[in-house]
């Protein structure tokens, strides 16, 4: 495909995707791309995901895992995936697919979340967070967007926060040191509480702590021996979910640089170019998997076809990276 011909796939898609590259990388005036936007709530994967929303405002009965998930079962043996179908996934999708948050606040949602929902781990009320890392960052993320309180979980991360300056999901265990996905997960869910107007200067030091943790690695290297992180940290997958990657990585260093008005910083060079290389010569990215476990539907490609979604962040990434360079 042409530039002109990728554009028009990736304008072919979604109303959650296609408003994103209206703004993003046609650069289309507000009125055009907030039009589309508009389109979220009653079209496509957003209306189709509203519509399974249970009475009680929650999404398969459950915070973070199905009301109905066997613990001891064959889904919760290792590999199988952890379930994407609650009420934590089914928000997220809903935020970063540009729903406007007006719709759930008409449905009362975060009022009856406060009522019913209960994080399984000890049965703590939803918007006041959870033990979890990773969990706090979508939860912080959400609530931001729907306008709950969650000062509590900002909070949170300034007093958990490791010496490192990041953060780990496995701290209840007695770990004392950071973890890159865990701090990734983190900081989006900061970074989406300052978007949105809220934060204080201590949860945005914070934010820049966790930033120059993943920033002394690279994003992508050890300390200690220079190998990578994490594996498959150069897979190219979506939807994202909580995993680590070095076009996930790379994405929320786009947001935060383009936040705070500051140049790229140069440590995310080598993680660019893993996405880079990634670049078919037709200009579109492939889907390489997709992560186990259940799902509501499908939003993007089977492994092996060009993913329009990956594409869509990939160049928007690029486009960031390279503009900053001209």
């Amino acid at each position: 495909m042409t530039e002109r011909d990728v554009a028009s796939w990736l304008l072919d898609q979604d109303p959650a995707l296609r408003w994103q590259v209206e703004r993003d990388l046609l650069h289309e005036p507000p009125a055009v791309w907030e039009a589309t936007r508009a389109r979220v709530g009653t079209e496509g994967f957003g209306a189709r995901l509203l519509a399974l929303q249970d009475d009680d405002g929650q999404w398969a009965g459950g915070a973070f895992f199905p009301a109905d998930f066997d613990f001891e079962g064959p889904e919760a043996a290792p590999g199988a995936g952890q379930p994407w179908t609650a009420t934590t996934w089914s928000l997220d999708s809903l935020r970063t697919w540009g729903l406007d948050a007006a719709v759930l606040r008409e449905r009362r949602t975060v009022e009856r979340l406060a009522e019913s929902c209960r994080w399984e781990y000890d049965g703590s009320p939803f918007w006041g967070g959870e033990v979890d890392c990773c969990i706090n960052g979508f939860t912080l993320a959400s609530g931001a967007w729907l306008g709950a309180d969650v000062d509590g979980i900002a909070e949170w991360f300034v007093e958990h926060a490791t010496e490192e300056g990041g953060w780990n999901c496995e701290w209840v265990e007695g770990s004392t040191r950071s973890s890159v996905r865990s701090t990734l997960n983190g900081l989006f869910g900061l970074l989406e509480l300052e978007e949105r107007g809220g934060g204080t200067n201590e949860t945005r030091a914070a934010r820049h702590a966790g930033e120059d943790y993943l920033l002394r690695r690279g994003l992508l290297r050890r300390l200690t021996t220079g190998e990578p992180v994490l594996d498959g940290i150069d897979v190219h997958a979506y939807p994202f979910r909580s995993h680590y990657t070095a076009l996930r990585a790379a994405d929320y260093f786009r947001r935060a640089s383009t936040f705070d008005d500051r140049a790229p910083d140069s440590r995310v060079a080598e993680a660019i170019e893993i996405v880079r290389a990634a670049r078919r010569a037709d200009g579109t990215w492939v889907q390489h998997e997709r992560y186990p476990g259940r799902v509501w539907f499908h939003v993007d490609v089977p492994p092996g076809e060009p993913s329009p979604w990956l594409t869509l962040y990939a160049t928007r990434v690029l486009d960031w990276w390279d503009g900053a360079a001209r």
